[in-house]
């Protein structure tokens, strides 16, 4: 990979993050694309600085984005691209947050990187590279029972008005795993399962600007991504499972619990 992609990425995730950071407790419009989903005026700022930066160095380049349609252009590569993930949290001035940013070529995803502004930490994976936290490499828990494990999980827009809502999958971990953690930000979920904070993750109705960095992390990390049947993994339909790999037959069983999720 050449090594600008890598540059190029890191250092716009980072001038966004000091963006966000700096802002943080500052927020004065918020607007609603759902009954709680919610956008800030920071989600755009960090959003355009992004799209800026990847468009001048790379401008053939494709970029998914949540706040935008996507920009279409006939290249191999795809930036997708999320602003600003844990935007609740953010808007409450709740300090769990991030930038990430990954790069698809010919729809394989080789490069992936989450900014966490608030206790400044980068997690940056490339595709059999290896994953790292500030240049340090990085490998999931050791943790081999789902009774000893600590999950993360957390739950969609619609929650209030459809029963499919990931309520009755919580249920079934929280009385057979450690502890689950609902944080707020899918891509910092996965960061953290890849450097052995967590043990497990699982979430549907995700966007591929959720996941899309977080799942090559873990993989990089030697963890494992599937969908909840143990599957291959698609970024682009939303159902992710990832684990350290030894609670992963496990977590399929209680998720298969429910017929459908």
């Amino acid at each position: 990979m050449p090594h600008d992609f890598k540059k190029v990425a890191i250092d716009t995730c980072l001038k966004a993050g000091e963006l966000l950071k700096k802002n943080l407790g500052k927020v004065n419009k918020i607007k609603y694309k759902g009954e709680i989903n919610l956008v800030t005026e920071m989600d755009h700022k960090s959003e355009d600085l992004i799209i800026k930066s990847l468009t001048e160095i790379f401008p053939h380049h494709s970029i998914l984005s949540e706040e935008r349609e996507i920009i279409e252009r006939s290249s191999p590569y795809k930036w997708i691209v999320d602003p600003l993930d844990g935007t609740t949290n953010f808007a409450h001035s709740l300090p769990i947050f991030c930038v990430t940013v990954a790069l698809e070529y010919e729809g394989e995803v080789i490069l992936g990187i989450i900014y966490n502004p608030n206790l400044d930490e980068l997690f940056v994976a490339e595709r059999k590279k290896g994953a790292f936290l500030n240049n340090k490499k990085i490998s999931v828990s050791p943790t081999e029972k789902l009774s000893a494990s600590l999950l993360a999980t957390g739950f969609p827009y619609d929650i209030r008005t459809n029963k499919n809502n990931n309520l009755n999958h919580f249920a079934n971990f929280a009385v057979r795993a450690q502890a689950v953690r609902r944080a707020g930000s899918a891509a910092l979920d996965l960061a953290y399962l890849a450097c052995g904070r967590f043990d497990g993750f699982w979430e549907f109705k995700l966007a591929p600007w959720d996941s899309a960095a977080g799942v090559l992390l873990v993989r990089e990390a030697v963890g494992k991504v599937t969908d909840y049947k143990g599957n291959a993994v698609d970024i682009y339909k939303g159902e992710v499972l990832a684990s350290n790999g030894k609670i992963h037959p496990e977590m399929i069983e209680v998720l298969n619990l429910v017929k459908e999720a």
